[in-house]
């Protein structure tokens, strides 16, 4: 079953912005962080941003904070990043995630930590 699904990737040029959309398969019975990560080529996944959804609190890395805002549509379950004055350091693959958990024990910003990934959208972004 596909849990998340990501699109909205293109080419923009620096400066430029795109938003990017994750619909997700969510339930209200479970708990849930959606979180964007991105991977350029050779490099490591990493954090960009990420929403708890039950109580709609937002975590951003610092590379982005200021530029990029997560957001969400609680009736529709989509996931948004609205990315704002695109650098070409910006330039990777994007992927939506899903974390589960139980309690208040959630992870935002841990890669390890998310159960479902989606299939990835490239942004590039020119100079």
């Amino acid at each position: 079953q596909v849990h998340v699904v990501e699109s909205g990737g293109g080419l923009v040029q620096a400066g430029g912005s795109l938003r990017l959309s994750c619909a997700a398969s969510l339930r209200t019975s479970s708990k849930y962080v959606l979180g964007w990560f991105r991977q350029a080529p050779g490099k490591e996944r990493e954090f960009v941003a990420s929403l708890v959804w039950s109580i709609n609190f937002t975590y951003y890395a610092d590379s982005v904070k200021g530029r990029f805002s997560i957001s969400r549509d609680n009736v529709k379950n989509i996931l948004y990043l609205q990315m704002d004055s695109l650098k070409p350091q910006d330039t990777a693959v994007y992927y939506c995630a899903e974390q589960n958990y139980s309690g208040d024990m959630y992870f935002p910003m841990r890669v390890d930590k998310y159960n479902y990934w989606g299939q990835g959208t490239q942004v590039t972004v020119s100079s």
